[in-house]
């Protein structure tokens, strides 16, 4: 669907485009160049995943990241359904090119997975 484009949302999907890793609420709020307030970056970051624009990680302490997968050659497609891995030493989140792979029982459909690995990252280790 077509959204009309504006200033905030602008800015915030280029930052979401620069960066290298998953980017939270916060770390968005201070890294804009524009003032806006949590509830307006909350609003947007919502309309960006709904549009399949940005993927959302929920960490293993609840804390939610955003982020434009690079490494995913359709994101569309594993927008939701790849791996991701939180380094517990710079607290970066990436997504890795590894398929999910689970099985549920008889009657269950998955409509998300949400799978986040947490260690030590290449560049800490």
């Amino acid at each position: 669907m077509n959204r009309r484009n504006t200033p905030t949302k602008e800015a915030v999907l280029n930052l979401l485009s620069k960066s290298k890793k998953a980017l939270s609420q916060d770390a968005i709020e201070k890294q804009l160049d524009i003032k806006m307030n949590r509830a307006t970056i909350y609003r947007v970051l919502n309309r960006f995943c709904k549009d399949d624009l940005v993927h959302r990680i929920v960490a293993e302490d609840g804390k939610q990241y955003f982020a434009i997968c690079k490494k995913c050659e359709n994101p569309q497609e594993l927008t939701q359904h790849h791996f991701h891995f939180r380094c517990l030493s710079c607290d970066s989140i990436e997504c890795l090119q590894v398929p999910v792979e689970y099985s549920v029982p008889n009657g269950y459909e998955v409509k998300n997975a949400n799978c986040v690995l947490t260690g030590v990252c290449n560049d800490c280790s």
